[in-house]
């Protein structure tokens, strides 16, 4: 009994635990749906959350893009309008230009064609014209030849020979003239023969020469004079257009130019700095400067010593100067201030013999050839020049007729005049004070440097190597590279149709820019 009841426990128990657990299976069963449902419940709301952000986010998006591209569609096409009407405008302007011009060609060609109308009608009333008066000419003739019974060549035939006979009268007339005049002038011609007696006053005549020359104190000073690669020797030619020949002979340096002012500038200059030691071509281009300067000076004293050994007061200070001038300038190798005094000494000289005023005839001796100074700068002879600054220095009329007439240029009509003539050509007239051949050579080149002068642009040249080299020195805002070739094929032709020289000539075209500035 014990044993039964005890198994149906059991079997109440198994049954009742397998139905506990069939109920806990299908319970937890069912707890786990319901809780899977609601967490597949929260995802799709998250899900349907996710996609209306999404949507939303995208529709955004999407109206900022239109709107974005819309302002770019019409930043482009205001560009494309402001374009278009630039072009529009460019175009209308071309357009109003080209009907300007053509308007312009229009009357022009009116213009043109009324000339050519007026010009055609005036050759036909010229034409018209000649013929008319060819024939009034051709009637003319007719009518004479009719009236006088005389043909053309027997009108010219009896005009000769009434010429002629005028003539042969005139003739005899003047014969009668000439020694009427003779008889008249003899007691003035007396007095110029014996005042050829002065003719004994003795002078001493150096003739001047082109060339100096310079010592050196060393033969080392050469290469310091040539520099380096040449450039101080062609500083100094180029500055003063002399020729600087640097040849074997000892401690020396030859200066050669037919100019003895520039040759005089350079000798001072080149023994300035010798002296110094600083030669370079800055320092040349100051030293040539203070030398131009110096020589101003030298002729200042010249030309005041000159007025005191002739013994004359009262002389223009520029008239002074000129004649300091006169010191560098050389007649036929004969130093003209030197000839002046001479002739002035001669003049004074002969007057007192006369028994006329010393004083005037010295003065007019002394500025005959005053026109020398400035005759290679002004047009004209040394005569015309020295009578138009005479006059413009408020000389005498008696100096001023005497420096017009020492030459023959006019009739002498004072005796001063006569006496300043005789003066004049017997300090010429001496053994050894002048020579044709270097007069000549000076002309030569001086000629040289005026052709090369008249051109437009040059600033300065000189003519060295005995005429053999021009060295023209342009002005650089005026002549530019290309038109350096143009010019020195100008003056080649222009010195091949106008001078006569033997061998050749070398043009050397010069330009130099500068730039100067202070830093202070």
């Amino acid at each position: 009994m014990t044993t039964v009841t005890l198994t149906t426990c059991i079997i109440i128990a198994l049954v009742c635990a397998l139905v506990t657990g069939v109920a806990a299976f299908f319970g937890g069963v069912s707890h786990r749906k319901k809780q899977a449902e609601f967490t597949i419940g929260s995802a799709e709301q998250e899900a349907k959350r996710i996609v209306s952000d999404a949507i939303k986010t995208a529709e955004a998006k999407k109206k900022e893009a239109v709107l974005e591209g819309k302002d770019e569609i019409h930043r482009q096409r205001t560009e494309s309008e402001r374009e278009l009407n630039e072009r529009r405008k460019e175009v209308q302007r071309q357009e109003r230009r080209i009907q300007q011009k053509e308007e312009t060609l229009d009357k022009k060609m009116e213009s043109l064609e009324a000339k050519d109308e007026i010009l055609t009608n005036k050759n036909k009333q010229a034409d018209e014209r000649l013929s008319e008066a060819e024939a009034v000419k051709k009637s003319q003739f007719d009518m004479l030849e009719r009236i006088s019974g005389f043909t053309v060549d027997q009108a010219k035939d009896y005009l000769m020979k009434n010429l002629e006979d005028e003539l042969t009268h005139e003739k005899a007339v003047k014969l009668m003239e000439i020694e009427q005049q003779t008889r008249e002038e003899s007691d003035k011609s007396a007095r110029e023969i014996i005042s050829m007696a002065i003719q004994r006053c003795a002078a001493d005549h150096v003739a001047e020469a082109t060339i100096s020359v310079v010592p050196l104190p060393n033969d080392e000073m050469k290469g310091r004079i040539i520099g380096r690669e040449g450039r101080n020797i062609r500083a100094i030619e180029t500055l003063t257009g002399v020729d600087l020949i640097i040849d074997d002979t000892p401690e020396a340096i030859t200066l050669s130019c037919f100019e003895p002012v520039r040759r005089e500038v350079a000798r001072i200059a080149l023994e300035h700095l010798i002296a110094d030691g600083r030669i370079h071509p800055a320092r040349i281009e100051e030293t040539i400067e203070k030398a131009r300067r110096e020589v101003d000076a030298t002729i200042k004293q010249e030309g005041e010593r000159a007025v005191i050994e002739a013994g004359v007061n009262g002389i223009h200070p520029e008239l002074i100067k000129l004649l300091g001038r006169l010191r560098y300038r050389t007649s036929y190798g004969q130093n003209v201030l030197n000839h002046s005094l001479e002739v002035s000494f001669l003049s004074g000289v002969m007057a007192s013999e006369l028994g006329l005023d010393p004083a005037i005839a010295r003065r007019a001796g002394l500025l005959h050839d005053i026109g020398k100074s400035l005759d290679h700068e002004i047009e004209g002879s040394h005569v015309d020049i020295g009578v138009d600054v005479a006059r413009k220095y408020k000389e005498s009329e008696t100096v001023i007729h005497a420096i017009q007439a020492h030459h023959g240029d006019v009739e002498a009509k004072t005796v001063i005049a006569c006496i300043v003539q005789a003066a004049d050509a017997i300090s010429a007239a001496r053994p050894g004070a002048r020579r044709e051949n270097l007069e000549n050579y000076i002309k030569r080149l001086e000629k040289l440097e005026e052709v090369a002068s008249s051109f437009e642009g040059v600033e300065r040249c000189f003519a060295i190597q005995a005429g053999r080299e021009i060295r023209v020195i342009v002005k650089p805002d005026m002549i530019t590279d290309d038109k350096m070739v143009l010019l020195a094929r100008d003056i080649c032709n222009k010195i091949e149709s106008d001078l006569e020289y033997p061998g050749q000539i070398k043009v050397n075209i010069i330009r130099e820019s500068r730039a100067i500035e202070y830093a202070k």
